[in-house]
């Protein structure tokens, strides 16, 4: 599977293709092209073996169609050198339906199909993947050599604060886990404390990357407020069941340090550079290390620069390069941004 002794793993999130392609520009396929062939101002291609997509397919601020799922499926099949089952995805806030809908979180099991439930209209066999999901499409997990991943899905389609609420406005931005998320997620963890362990979800967690905290992501202008959605914890994962600002998540970490390697996350869009109180995208905390991958999207929100971030293992190495890849010149040159290159210790060697 892997070219010599590396594993690379591409990491993107929140094209909001509804809203781009508003402008004309294809966010999700635009990217895995430039991965693929390399960008019209110049930007390289570049080689990776799975992509992790942390959600917000859709734009819109309503519960999406299934246009804009068929839109979703059209642009993923830009992929000519990576067949659709070598993306993992997990859901989004914008890519919620309203609660009491049938069957739950319906568009992205439709459309987006990380277990293959619907294959007919996601293009997803799992029986074509390279690294087999277990679990659903709330909570699955997957093993990559020594590497395990733990995908958890945001459940922004529960009644208000929460989610949707009753109407059809919302896509609330602070994010959410059930119960039995929270629950699978530590049972993972104490199943593979001797493996390295990521977990990819939409959001971060608080107080870990830029915004994170209470109020920064409103009062900062990256997220949209709205008054009966929590808009205290507008860019992170602020309720775990129904239970706001618990802190439940950075407790089991901080009380069992280090418990796992990597959280990928996303949802604040923003330039690379960006620094919110002290945090960066990427930090470490709770032994921990913290990346806010942001958005592919130009055009949904006042913050938004077009990036993607890779993530390099190799064999027998405890060391992770980070690159992150501009898919615009707006910020810098198109290509790689070597400002923002990390090397990311990690609690074993990667091996396969």
């Amino acid at each position: 599977m892997f070219p010599g002794d590396k594993f690379r793993l591409w990491a993107i999130s929140d094209a909001h293709v509804g809203t781009d392609i508003q402008h004309g520009r294809k966010s999700l396929s635009e990217a895995i092209i430039h991965s693929e062939n390399g960008g019209d101002d110049g930007g390289q291609s570049f080689d990776w073996d799975i992509c992790v997509n942390l959600g917000d397919f859709t734009g819109s601020q309503f519960p999406p169609d299934d246009e804009e799922g068929k839109l979703v499926v059209e642009q993923y099949s830009a992929s000519k050198k990576h067949p659709r089952e070598h993306f993992y995805d997990v859901i989004g806030n914008h890519d919620a339906t309203r609660h009491g809908d049938n069957p739950v979180q319906w568009w992205f099991r439709k459309w987006l199909d990380p277990t293959g439930e619907n294959t007919k209209f996601s293009g997803v066999d799992n029986l074509k993947r390279p690294f087999k999901v277990e679990g659903t499409w709330e909570h699955y997990s997957f093993d990559v050599g020594n590497i395990t991943f733990l995908m958890l899905a945001d459940r922004n389609d529960l009644p208000k604060p929460i989610g949707r609420g009753e109407g059809k406005r919302g896509g609330y931005p602070a994010g959410a886990i059930s119960e039995e998320t929270f629950s699978w997620w530590k049972k993972k963890i104490k199943e593979n404390k001797d493996r390295i362990v990521i977990t990819s979800a939409h959001h971060m967690i608080k107080e870990t990357t830029v915004a994170t905290g209470l109020n920064e992501g409103c009062d900062g202008g990256y997220h949209g407020r709205f008054e009966d959605g929590a808009p205290q914890g507008a860019s992170f994962i602020y309720f775990v069941g129904n239970i706001p600002d618990s802190g439940r998540i950075e407790s089991y970490l901080d009380l069992n340090q280090p418990a796992m390697d990597l959280w990928l996350g996303a949802h604040t869009h923003t330039h690379p550079d960006d620094v919110v109180n002290g945090r960066s995208h990427i930090e470490s905390r709770f032994g921990v290390n913290f990346a806010n991958i942001s958005a592919l999207t130009k055009y949904h929100g006042n913050t938004c620069m077009p990036m993607s971030r890779l993530f390099t293992f190799t064999k027998g190495s405890d060391v992770v390069e980070v690159k992150c890849y501009l898919h615009t010149s707006d910020h810098a040159s198109q290509g790689w941004y070597s400002p923002a290159e990390r090397s990311l210790k990690i609690r074993y060697p990667f091996n396969f």
